[in-house]
């Protein structure tokens, strides 16, 4: 890779916008004609209540796919037409033809959609319109008294699959090692143009817009006081949030902080690296040079040209191919699913995610939210990993295997509210799919001083 083209994508990432301040809270909240999710999107049938005039309703959701679209993707599945093998012994030369080939036999063979799908239709789903989009989320009451309303978003390439596994232990802590008084209502909306939301039809929907309408969304919800919780794009629309700052929210918990000084990310782009540096900061510094310099191809494509990609939304295992190649360290840790190794993520807990994107049609229009951020946003923007500003309580888990575990002396630096900090043992970039025990303990733990 060139200079001019490394130094291209590193710019990428300073393409995060602070607030978008010409989309106010009071135009989110206007009402809108609800828009029910079309089963022709989605390969399957959705339930929802339709209303065909204006209205904030919050109508109950489920969603089953047809026999017909999961046939379909069998059939296209056994139809892959396979490229040679890679000529490296590692994954340097991306996703490699023995794992490709093995996930294709069990997800055809094996691999049962109506397992999650009976998961999901067991939880309340609901869809409610805010600016023009219908919103789908997971709303999870504890039966506890006096529980502390969380809203937490997943990210790129991740669904609310992510978080399913922590909603039992943040809802009913007592049955999971914590107190009745550590119990949350759980709130996980999908993304636009994610999973069961709808496709925004207009431009503009960049964290920024989604952070508006989460505060939208939680005041329809009647909450008054809340936090709030994300990862990759779910930490970027959480701190757009905290940067907002609805007087209902009361703090952040994040496990992809935006932590990095100045001096840091300028050394990034150099290419030199900072002198006095300790233990932790040294590597968290080699763990942002190897992603930026090996592991951004698929954001640059998607915040460039995301309407290229066709063959997402067309070839099974092109998606699913495209989806696994996220960064060099989650690879590993989803590949070994597929190589006999299962630890964190099973199988089936890979294929419920790429399956979710595949019969909702939703490949391409997931990815336009990197062109959103890079090329739509009406202000000033801020680099992704640096310090935003925010003002309000912080909770940061810095996990080992993210795509840079923050040390707590830079977190410190970006938060001067930061209520919690700790460095976990195990743990990578889809941190509550893959240790969901530890990762509501830490939630737990964050939050405690805020009830």
């Amino acid at each position: 890779m060139s200079v001019v083209a490394s130094a291209s994508i590193r710019n990428y990432f300073s393409s995060i916008p602070k607030a978008m301040r010409a989309v106010s809270l009071g135009l989110l909240a206007l009402p809108c004609y609800a828009q029910a999710v079309s089963s022709a999107d989605t390969g399957g049938s959705v339930s929802t209540s339709r209303q065909a005039v204006r209205d904030e309703s919050i109508r109950p959701f489920k969603f089953h796919a047809s026999d017909e679209a999961i046939a379909d993707l069998r059939r296209r599945i056994a139809a892959t037409k396979w490229p040679s093998a890679e000529l490296v012994s590692d994954a340097s030369q991306g996703v490699q033809l023995a794992i490709m080939r093995e996930l294709a036999r069990y997800w055809q063979a094996d691999y049962n959609w109506r397992k999650v799908e009976k998961r999901l239709n067991a939880l309340p789903q609901f869809v409610t319109t805010i600016d023009g989009v219908d919103i789908h989320f997971i709303h999870v009451r504890s039966k506890q008294p006096n529980a502390l309303p969380i809203i937490i978003t997943h990210g790129w390439p991740g669904s609310v699959i992510e978080q399913m596994k922590i909603i039992e232990p943040l809802t009913n802590p007592t049955a999971h090692g914590g107190k009745a008084s550590d119990a949350f209502d759980v709130v996980i909306p999908s993304l636009p143009g994610h999973g069961f939301s709808g496709k925004p039809t207009d431009l503009g929907w960049n964290p920024v817009r989604v952070a508006h309408a989460w505060i939208v969304l939680m005041d329809r919800l009647g909450y008054s006081r809340y936090v709030a919780q994300g990862g990759d794009w779910g930490n970027a629309v959480t701190e757009q949030m905290a940067l907002i700052a609805p007087p209902g929210l009361l703090g952040i918990h994040t496990n992809m902080p935006g932590a990095v000084p100045p001096d840091i990310a300028q050394a990034l782009l150099s290419g030199d690296q900072p002198p006095n540096l300790s233990a932790d900061e040294h590597q968290a510094y080699e763990q942002l040079k190897f992603f930026y310099d090996n592991g951004l191809g698929y954001a640059q494509e998607m915040s460039h040209r995301p309407q290229t990609l066709y063959a997402m939304d067309d070839s099974p295992v092109g998606l699913a191919a495209w989806l696994l190649d996220h960064d060099a360290r989650s690879y590993q840790l989803i590949a070994r699913a597929f190589a006999g190794q299962e630890e964190g993520l099973t199988r089936d807990d890979i294929l419920d995610n790429i399956t979710l994107y595949w019969l909702t049609n939703t490949a391409v229009s997931a990815s336009r939210l990197y062109w959103e951020t890079a090329h739509n946003v009406p202000t000033r923007k801020i680099a992704f990993f640096a310090p935003t500003g925010v003002q309000i309580p912080v909770a940061v888990s810095a996990y080992p295997d993210e795509l840079y575990t923050a040390p707590r002396s830079w977190t410190e630096r970006a938060y001067p509210k930061l209520i919690h900090y700790n460095r976990m043992a195990k743990g990578g970039h889809f941190a509550a799919w893959e240790q969901p025990q530890s990762f509501s303990e830490e939630l737990r733990d964050s939050f405690r001083s805020l009830r």
